[in-house]
């Protein structure tokens, strides 16, 4: 590459990355701030593998294909969350803030480089198929997903009502991959849902903390006041399989069930990342008993309201260790109308804990029972058992080449060698929800279970201005 297309690579790179440049001759001048010079050297690094790729890669590659891959692969080398979203990702993703959108209803991460379910949002295509949290997802339609970004993943999963998509399943407990077929769907969430309990007692499940969850958690409140003559008797607040959703509304549900105090505090390396949420104090406050059920696919915003209820002894926390994402993420808009989602801060628990890879820890401890191969069997999805992965299968693997003779099917017909292949067939019999019942068993018993855990109460720490500001 010649000196003068070499520099012109250069003041392109700057440009991208947001360095206002001027050109003088064929020398790229800085005009706001010094970069190190280490950075020129990566950068002109960068523009010549740029230019070998083009020049010799088996097939032809575009510039703008090569750059965006550079973007999402930076993105997706500093964490699970930081991502950057096209155009098409980020019109979906402030929809999706609203609670309509397209798609399977399925909030997934990359957990140790496997693309991992965080949770299936309730009524979702997702949901009714039988996918969980936790299950790792091995392939995509004919798409293997080791080494796919999250991009990549929520492009492959995106598509019209009515399509169909194939997810390769593997589920701790299960000693075969599966495959399960789901159909897309136009995703409704409705983020609260509320009802009586036994014994006059109350319940509100939030799905997803988007627009409105707080309005439409004060209602739920509301109206059990109103049935139960004015006082809740005990709530259960489920946030089981909540993957999350926005910061804001995981203060405002704090602020409904906190009488004053800190409910979350952000740490990260600018100014507007020290953040302190605090709930307001009332004069009429209520200190109903209350459980709050979580599970390994609660995250962020729900670990945020479970943690703060939690430190602040105002509910006991029930059910299994939450997911661990402890993580704040800013969506930045770029000028093409892309973005970049970037993670910008850790977020802490009212006694200064990080929840991040860990989560939250449960005061009662209650285990859903063991799966079984019969409970992959669920009316809203298809299942093919024993599924195989080859070379085909790989991301990003370059076609053969040469036109194939279509494969005549086996003699004898039917699933073929690969597995047996069942058809939606009827449910499987509902099981009893263990953790709601303990959670019921817990309110009837509240004051042992207050006096169990004020023995082993310990005073918050003071989060001072110069830990959090």
């Amino acid at each position: 590459m010649s000196s003068i297309k070499r520099n012109r690579w250069i003041v392109a790179l700057l440009i991208a990355l947001g360095v206002c440049v001027f050109v003088i001759g064929d020398l790229a001048v800085e005009r706001a701030q010094a970069l190190p010079d280490d950075t020129y050297k990566e950068l002109q690094t960068f523009a010549n593998v740029l230019a070998i790729v083009q020049k010799n890669y088996v097939e032809p590659v575009t510039t703008k294909q090569l750059i965006n891959g550079a973007i999402t692969g930076m993105l997706a080398s500093l964490d699970p969350h930081s991502a950057y979203l096209t155009p098409d990702l980020y019109r979906d993703l402030e929809v999706e803030t609203r609670g309509s959108f397209g798609g399977l209803g399925i909030e997934i991460t990359i957990r140790n480089d496997v693309l991992t379910v965080v949770s299936p949002i309730e009524g979702t295509p997702a949901y009714k198929a039988g996918i969980k949290s936790g299950d790792q997802i091995v392939k995509i339609d004919n798409d293997f997903t080791k080494g796919m970004t999250l991009t990549d993943a929520v492009k492959r999963m995106r598509g019209p009502k009515g399509s169909e998509i194939r997810l390769t399943i593997h589920r701790e407990g299960i000693p075969d991959l599966f495959t399960v077929t789901v159909t897309r769907d136009v995703i409704h969430i409705d983020s609260v849902k509320a009802k009586n309990l036994k014994d006059g007692y109350d319940y509100v499940r939030i799905t997803t903390f988007q627009d409105g969850t707080d309005t439409d958690v004060a209602a739920a409140l509301a109206k059990f006041r109103k049935e139960d003559h004015g006082k809740i008797k005990g709530l259960v607040l489920d946030l089981r399989d909540n993957p999350g959703g926005l910061l804001n509304q995981a203060v405002a549900i704090g602020n409904d069930f906190l009488d004053g105090g800190l409910i979350v505090y952000t740490q990260g390396r600018t100014e507007s990342q020290q953040q302190k949420f605090f709930a307001q104090k009332k004069k009429a406050f209520e200190d109903y008993p209350m459980v709050v059920l979580v599970n390994g696919g609660s995250a962020s915003a729900s670990e945020i309201v479970a943690g703060a209820l939690q430190d602040q002894r105002r509910a006991i926390i029930e059910g299994t260790q939450t997911f661990g994402k402890g993580s704040v993420q800013t969506i930045l808009p770029l000028d093409d109308e892309s973005a970049l989602r970037l993670t910008t801060a850790r977020y802490y628990t009212p006694n200064g804990r990080s929840i991040q890879a860990v989560g939250i820890t449960p005061d009662v401890v209650v285990e859903p029972p063991a799966e079984t191969i019969a409970a992959l069997e669920q009316s809203g999805a298809k299942i093919d058992l024993n599924e195989e992965i080859h070379e085909r299968d790989l991301l990003h693997h370059f076609k053969n080449g040469q036109v194939r003779r279509k494969a005549q099917p086996a003699a004898g017909g039917g699933a073929g060698a690969s597995g047996r292949q069942s058809g939606p067939g009827a449910a499987p019999a509902p099981q009893k929800d263990v953790q709601l019942e303990k959670a019921i068993s817990i309110l009837e018993h509240w004051s042992k279970y207050k006096t169990d855990l004020a023995r082993n109460d310990q005073p918050p720490p003071a989060v001072n201005a110069s830990s959090a500001n």
